[in-house]
């Protein structure tokens, strides 16, 4: 599978819940038995301003702005964006390809468009004839409107066509990153190195390619038509688009204000809550992101936390009635994700499972261990760690418990019993249950 990035500037939370699923989808294939070779592509040159193949490259742009080197830029970019999703859990694809890296092979695929006929060169600039591909578009579930056709001719007049894209562009004198080719200097265009990439790592048919919904109405539609001119075969069989992460009803973007950085969230919030955030919500859905959103994802986590602390607690008992209840948790996570990667079933398929734990905590230990494994399996398939998250300066659960149950031995050694018996008040009224003994003050879950 395949899906791109491009390293212009730092990701956004809008970035990081469509790389969420597919980090999802390649943990959980990989659970099935699945043999996935992941690979993630960055854009570090061709990605223009204006989707007329016009304007300024991207990289371009952001380098001269922030008065660096283009290479300067991608390099530090592509080193934050490990950062940041790495920080969310987010496991690195297996490769890795950058555009840049990749030009000769690119070169090779136009020349081969050419002598087929699928593309022509007007002024040193090579563009794919999509008349000579009668397929073109049938991915995108909407055509191109004249109005729009006719803007579009207006921006670029070397177009045979309103709806042919650019495979090579020249260079013009000043322009930064160009390289030698048959005609001319020049770079490649943004569709064409997707596929060029995606085809050498993957082969000419790929299983699943992964992109934004935006990708659905050009990007995509241009990729599978050059990529099927150039080879005859299917170029992919299962495309998966994301949709948008709103902010106030209204997609993210710079002009409007209302960019969230993921470094900037992570400094704020758990790692782990922004995740959970992040996957509970269908890939297809667009979902609006507000602070009180995270208040209750916050409680999801909390819960699924305090019950793996419950189980750390409990000192078992005879009944058994769990193991069904452990078998059936894996069915219904599997149902949902079979079903179009739900993730919100498989969430849900998860806390019903815990609830069942919180009122079971009298089974014998072994069933409570096997529960305990089957939750950080299934959470860890969507990308939950339930480790001890050290670097946001972040402890467990049970550790904070156990700082209050101290503290409160302090207060009734110092004979502050009002005060003592108010922590203990406060702490049933979230669930957790003291029970002084002669050798000290133990804590469990009420069941």
């Amino acid at each position: 599978m395949i899906h791109v990035f491009v390293i212009h500037e730092d990701a956004h939370i809008g970035n990081a819940r469509t790389y969420s699923f597919w980090d999802v989808l390649v943990r959980y294939l990989r659970w099935r038995g699945f043999n996935v070779f992941w690979v993630q592509n960055f854009t570090d040159v061709g990605h223009l301003t204006d989707d007329a193949d016009s304007g300024e490259d991207k990289i371009i742009e952001t380098a001269k702005a922030k008065e660096i080197q283009p290479m300067v830029l991608v390099e530090t970019q592509i080193r934050r964006f490990y950062e940041d999703m790495d920080a969310l859990n987010i496991q690195r694809a297996d490769i890795y390809p950058r555009a840049t890296a990749e030009i000769p092979d690119m070169i090779e695929f136009v020349k081969v468009l050419l002598e087929k006929g699928f593309a022509y060169e007007v002024n040193k600039s090579i563009y794919f004839d999509v008349t000579k591909f009668p397929s073109y578009g049938e991915l995108s579930p909407s055509s191109y409107s004249e109005e729009s056709a006719g803007a579009r001719i207006a921006v670029n007049p070397e177009k045979r066509d309103p709806r042919d894209f650019a495979l090579w562009i020249r260079a013009p004198p000043q322009h930064l990153m160009k390289w030698p080719s048959p005609w001319g200097l020049g770079y490649p265009g943004w569709h064409l190195e997707c596929s060029v990439m995606s085809q050498k790592y993957l082969g000419a048919t790929l299983d699943i390619h992964g992109g934004g919904i935006d990708h659905l109405y050009l990007h995509h539609p241009n990729e599978i038509a050059q990529s099927e001119a150039r080879t005859g075969k299917t170029f992919v069989n299962y495309w998966l688009h994301a949709a948008f992460l709103t902010v106030d009803g209204e997609r993210m973007g710079k002009s409007k204000g209302n960019f969230i950085l993921v470094r900037d969230l992570l400094q704020e919030y758990d790692p782990m809550l922004i995740r959970l955030f992040l996957v509970n919500s269908h890939y297809r859905k667009s979902v609006d992101f507000n602070r009180d959103a995270l208040v209750q994802t916050q409680g999801l986590l909390d819960r699924i936390r305090t019950t793996i602390a419950a189980i750390d607690q409990a000192s078992g008992g005879t009944k058994t009635e769990l193991s069904i209840s452990i078998s059936q948790v894996e069915k219904d996570f599997i149902t949902a994700m079979d079903d179009d990667l739900n993730t919100v079933g498989a969430i849900q398929a998860i806390m019903q499972f815990i609830r069942k734990i919180n009122t079971s905590l009298d089974n014998k230990k072994s069933l409570l261990e096997e529960a305990r494994e089957t939750i950080i399996t299934l959470v860890g398939i969507l990308g939950i760690s339930l480790e001890d998250q050290g670097q946001q300066g972040m402890v467990s659960f049970s550790t904070i418990v156990d700082l209050i149950v101290q503290l409160r031995d302090q207060l009734r050694e110092a004979k502050q019993y009002e005060l003592s018996d108010q922590i203990r008040t406060e702490l049933l009224k979230v669930g957790i249950q003291l029970e002084d003994k002669p050798e000290g003050t133990i804590w469990k879950m009420k069941t």
